[in-house]
């Protein structure tokens, strides 16, 4: 048996069991016609309309606010665990609450302001230009959307592997306060306060607050007197909405969010002597293993400015809603964000400031986006217009940050402008039997900069880019409930400047620069313009599924896809003479595979949650060596068996564990074992155990996370001269829950 089965065979059961299920379906589907469901079927709104989950033509997982309780998910990178072929990693900048989302094998490692991500994140229809910064806490979650494979068509640019939607509670007519404190082991400190109330028919607000504190794992051993410990972090963050219904037809939310948090950097370490041959490198700078801290989670710097992070976010955002008619309406969104962090990497990770990073942040945006949507007696639609713009920077001071012991610096800056037109058409052709597609133009411009020395002026540049994205989609529901889809989509993103010009400066050098000829240098380095952006990245997907609730107490979906990805960059990071670059290597991708997901009510108290994604990633040979997906499992998997026991005084105690594997994989995009960069595959558990009087407002809860302690890498990178190696900050954690609802 091999070592990945025998990882998996306790999901493997569990897909039997389910499995098991679905033979049955037909059979026991009409008898579960007379009975009541125990399964409530989410309703979202992935294709920016509402639909029952199992209409909607593509994959896709959904989570409830009650869902997100129950599994004790507080953050975006909890939600990484139980999704099949999502893979959500914390490595940024040592930043300790960035989140890196890569579904199907596309996303982004890095952070600044030249790159996008490939998955794109939607909180309340505005999309977050930035993943560095913002804020993840979930609370106030009416449910969460993952849509996996490229959504182009409804959501634009840089979702060409997927999109994840974050959609909060609107306030309503219901007056309801909610509290919740949380006190565990690692220092785990948590409180936060939801509120809902009317004011009148017409007004209705809602407010939630909250605070959270983890400890750190190590200790900064060279620095007593630092602020934070390792990896430890804490945040305030906030929420209010108000809705306004002047008329029957008329809705307007206005929202605005902020959040604030400070910590000390991520766990890592760095191998230095296994790269002792290698020319450059730290080893032959004289630096050692044994220089580094001797614990992986203890940090050796002894440069204060590289201990603590911090980020800051807030926005607003108007949404307006308005029934022209019973069969026309119209939806306006608008909204500005900023946000802006603090962070850096002692890269050689010992007192020594050989390679010293520290490192600020910001961006501010501004998108508006306004819809229509109707129905033409057996068709629907939705269309619209959409604008987008963000200015952002990036700073490494050569007062603070070093390389190779001397001065380092990076000023990098950039404005992008999106516009775009989409327009989606379904059409019912029969009962049972749906069509639908849809397409979208979308034109993006960039203006960008870049200094990397004080000798070596500014280069600026400036592109245009512009796509059709399309979609063509099918859907068909059997007699037993089982709907069947097939959707062929299309997605595009917009070329990227380089992240690091580091090259700038071996040009400036080979001209001639430092030899008393900067002005000529300079003059030659702008006329080369070597700071030029890659072309458009464009995916298109093919795709099949079924996915249904089959009887009144089972329910799954399962998706096989096929895509291909053309002129896609794969980040690869080395250590030069002239500073720490970033190139990128440009490839053909195909990636191939199967999702499950499934909901199994095996007995009135007895419930099981199961998911599984297979991936099989091919990428063109280049120069000879083929190269592999960074950061993309080939297996994922998650099994949440619960049970609800209902005791003699009639109050109930709901038990419940959460077991999610991820697959080996690699931190950068070549599986050379020699470059040591492999990722082990790890298994985390968690458990839940909440006890509610009977007809009680409150509960209280004992939970464990990560209880078996699986330490565990982010993220390697090989960068030639060194190894970095991110630690996960996700260790053991046990404490104790109270929530209460008036």
């Amino acid at each position: 048996m091999s070592t990945t089965a025998r990882n998996l065979t306790p999901i493997a059961t569990a897909m039997a069991l389910a499995m098991a299920g679905l033979s049955s379906a037909p059979v026991l589907a009409e008898e579960a016609q007379a009975e009541k469901s125990k399964i409530e079927a989410i309703t979202v709104t992935a294709t920016k309309r509402s639909q029952v989950i199992y209409e909607v033509p593509i994959a896709m997982s959904a989570f409830s606010g009650d869902d997100l309780d129950a599994q004790g998910i507080s953050d975006i990178t909890d939600v990484g665990k139980f999704v099949p072929n999502l893979n959500i990693t914390g490595f940024s900048a040592g930043h300790n609450s960035s989140a890196n989302p890569f579904i199907r094998g596309i996303g982004l490692q890095d952070h600044l302001i030249t790159t996008d991500p490939g998955v794109s994140v939607y909180v309340d229809g505005v999309y977050l230009g930035r993943q560095v910064g913002q804020n993840w806490n979930l609370a106030n979650i009416e449910r969460i959307e993952v849509l996996r494979g490229p959504q182009g068509t409804l959501y634009g640019r840089n979702s060409i592997g997927g999109a994840i939607n974050i959609i909060t509670k609107q306030p309503d007519q219901e007056a309801v306060t909610k509290v919740s404190a949380e006190t565990g082991t690692r220092g785990r400190i948590k409180a936060s306060m939801f509120t809902n109330q009317a004011v009148t028919d017409e007004l209705a607000f809602n407010f939630n607050m909250g605070f959270n504190r983890r400890g750190g794992l190590g200790e900064f051993t060279n620095l007593p007197n630092a602020e934070y410990d390792v990896g430890e972090n804490q945040e305030f963050h906030g929420r209010v909405s108000v809705k306004y219904t002047p008329t029957d037809d008329l809705r307007l939310v206005l929202t605005a969010d902020a959040n604030d948090g400070e910590g000390g950097t991520r766990p890592f370490t760095v191998l230095i002597d296994e790269l002792k041959d290698v020319e450059d490198s730290l080893y032959q700078a004289g630096l050692r293993n044994s220089m580094v801290a001797a614990d992986p989670y203890d940090n050796a710097t002894s440069s204060i400015n590289t201990t603590t992070v911090s980020n800051k976010a807030n926005g607003v955002s108007l949404t307006a809603e308005y029934d022209i008619n019973a069969d026309y309406g119209t939806k306006f969104i608008f909204s500005k964000r900023s946000s802006e962090y603090k962070a850096g990497l002692d890269d050689d990770g010992t007192a020594i400031a050989h390679l010293h990073f520290p490192e600020r942040g910001e961006a501010d945006q501004t998108s508006v986006e306004l819809q229509l949507t109707g129905y033409l007696g057996r068709s629907d639609f939705v269309t619209g217009v959409y604008w987008f713009n963000e200015e952002g920077n990036n700073r490494q001071s050569p007062d603070e940050a070093s390389f190779n012991g001397g001065p380092a610096m990076l000023a990098l800056d950039q404005e992008t402008t999106s516009r775009a037109v989409f327009f989606n058409l379904g059409y019912d052709l029969t009962d049972d039997l749906r069509l639908s597609g849809g397409v979208r133009y979308t034109e993006d411009e960039k203006t960008a900069s870049a200094k990397v020395h004080t000798l070596v002026d500014t280069v600026y540049a400036e592109r245009e880019w512009d796509e059709i994205s399309w979609e063509l989609a099918a859907n068909y529901t059997f007699e037993n409930g089982l709907n069947w889809y097939g959707t062929v989509q299309t997605g595009y993103q917009s070329g990227q400047y380089p992240a690091r010009p580091y090259f700038l400066i071996t040009q400036f050098f080979e001209l001639g620069g430092f030899a008393d000829n900067a002005t000529a240098a300079n003059a030659a380095i702008q006329s080369a313009n070597g700071f030029v952006a890659s072309d458009n990245i464009s995916a298109i997907n093919y795709e099949t599924g079924f996915k249904g609730q089959l009887t009144n107490d089972f329910s799954m979906s399962v998706a096989f896809f096929n895509t291909e990805y053309d002129d896609l960059p794969y980040q690869v990071n080395t250590v030069t003479s002239s500073g720490f670059a970033t190139n990128n290597l440009i490839v053909e991708q195909t990636s191939r595979g199967i999702e499950f997901e499934s909901t199994y009510y095996v007995t009135d108290n007895f419930t099981l949650h199961s998911s599984f994604g297979f991936m099989d990633v091919d990428v063109e040979e280049q120069n000879g060596i083929k190269p592999v997906a960074p950061l993309t499992p080939e297996w994922t998997a998650s099994i949440s068996p619960s049970y609800e026991f209902e005791l003699d005084n009639n109050a109930t105690v709901n038990t419940r564990f959460d077991i999610s594997y991820r697959d080996s994989m690699y931190g950068e995009p070549s599986s050379d074992p020699g470059r040591m960069t492999q990722i082990d595959d790890r298994t985390t558990v968690n458990f839940d155990v909440s006890y509610a009087p009977a007809n009680a407002n409150w509960d209280i809860s004992l939970y464990g996370r990560n209880i078996f302690d699986e330490r565990y890498d982010d993220a390697r990178l090989n960068t030639g001269a060194y190894i970095l190696v991110i630690k996960s900050n996700d260790a053991s954690e046990f404490g104790v829950r109270y929530r209460a609802t008036f």
